[in-house]
């Protein structure tokens, strides 16, 4: 592995060191390595069973104001020399703007310390582990009930990758990371014919950490079934309580406001609202890159800004939006280590590690507060709009009577 560290991370110097040569006046070479398996299984027989590798390396370019940007999976030296030529080309005949640069030294530094990201169990793994994950799954969510009829998809898979970035203004780093997944998509049948599906997953960077097949599948049939003669409801006006992924897939909807190219367009609906209360009192969303073993965390961003922890809403009011250095150059502001990216893109803005602080109550003791009310465990179609903040979207999950989860119901909007 040392070997290998030095080899991609001399390559990226070295492209840096070539652009600069040929008239940059800023380098940034980003080079990812990636591995991925996974397999899929229906009716206890392999479906699918793959594994991929993949390698580049994104090369972007400053001259005279001008952004040139390429990307390549040839390492041959040969093809690497016309690479870095056409990267500068395209500088040339891209338009001059006043905001494109690469993060400076100052923003570059110190880098972040976040631990292990690296499981070799992980990196290790047989492709028989796949295989029998995906089997155990499939029958231990066969056993929880005899109407468990079918699935959507069963698997498990893995991930490996490496990074690499150097850039003219000093960065020369690299990190490895891991992480290992298991899901399952149980469809449930009633005596009438009716269907209903439901899904668990977990995802985690280290092998010991992740849940059992027998706990996925065992929970996956279990919100399958649980949804079966699910009726619509009437019109009314009730407390919504949100389970913890459609939590997650609604606080990810309200961050996106936050972005601060968004906010530089007035495009959202947190335009102004800085410093002001957005939330309730208990409502802190934060943005953590530095978040232990989390699977965004890294030591920096996609352009080599180290990582942090960013408060989005704390306490309820607006404390941050988020920035890669573009965004944050036109708003005449600093980075916030969020810039995302691939070895074939450029950067943009994305999350790390993003969560909504618990608070001081148990999710069922909220729900016992609920005399009437709509728990939600499945959202449809893309009903968010950050620049009014309007939300409607399809909802299917739990009626909640008298602090109780007491049956399905589907259609709701």
């Amino acid at each position: 592995m040392i070997q290998t560290v030095l080899d991609y991370q001399a390559l990226a110097k070295r492209l840096v060191g070539r652009a600069r040569k040929k008239g940059a006046q800023q380098a940034e070479a980003f080079v990812q390595i990636a591995r991925d398996s996974s397999c899929r299984v229906r009716d206890g027989q392999i479906e699918d069973l793959t594994q991929a590798t993949s390698k580049g390396v994104g090369l972007r370019v400053i001259v005279k104001e001008r952004l040139g940007f390429a990307y390549t999976s040839d390492f041959d030296p040969a093809s690497l020399d016309a690479f870095v030529d056409r990267a500068l080309q395209l500088a040339g005949a891209a338009a001059p703007n006043k905001d494109n640069g690469l993060p400076n030294r100052k923003d570059l530094k110190p880098r972040a310390e976040i631990g292990e990201l690296f499981d070799p169990e992980v990196a290790n793994l047989p492709a028989d582990w796949k295989v029998k994950a995906s089997l155990e799954i499939e029958r231990a969510a066969k056993a929880v009930d005899p109407r468990i009829t079918a699935f959507d998809s069963v698997g498990a898979g893995d991930h490996v990758s490496e990074v690499y970035v150097a850039s003219s203004e000093g960065l020369a780093d690299a990190y490895r990371g891991t992480f290992v997944f298991l899901y399952a998509v149980p469809v449930a049948t009633d005596e009438h014919g009716g269907l209903q599906t439901s899904y668990w997953v977990d995802y985690k960077r280290f092998l010991g950490q992740l849940d059992t097949p027998e706990a996925i599948g065992k929970e996956a049939a279990r919100r399958a079934v649980r949804m079966l003669g699910a009726k619509k409801v009437k019109s009314q006006k009730v407390p919504v309580v949100f389970d913890p992924m459609m939590a997650a897939s609604f606080v990810a909807n309200v961050a996106s406001a936050a972005s601060g190219d968004a906010i530089h367009k007035k495009s959202s609906i947190f335009v102004g609202k800085l410093g002001k209360k957005v939330a309730a009192a208990e409502v802190t969303l934060v943005d953590d890159g530095l978040r232990e073993k989390g699977l965004g965390t890294a030591p920096f961003d996609g352009e080599g800004v180290p990582t942090r922890r960013t408060p989005v809403i704390e306490g309820g009011v607006l404390r941050n939006f988020l920035y890669d250095a573009f965004t944050a150059r036109k708003a005449g502001a600093r980075t916030t280590g969020n810039a995302s990216r691939g070895y074939s893109s450029l950067p943009h803005i994305g999350f790390n590690n993003l969560y909504l602080e618990p608070g001081a109550r148990p999710p069922e003791e909220i729900i016992r507060e609920v005399k009437n009310g709509f728990y939600v465990t499945a959202m449809l179609g893309h009903g968010a709009n950050i620049v009014t903040g309007e939300y409607s979207r399809g909802a299917n999950g739990m009626w909640i009577e008298n602090g109780e989860l007491a049956g399905p119901v589907q259609e709701v909007t």
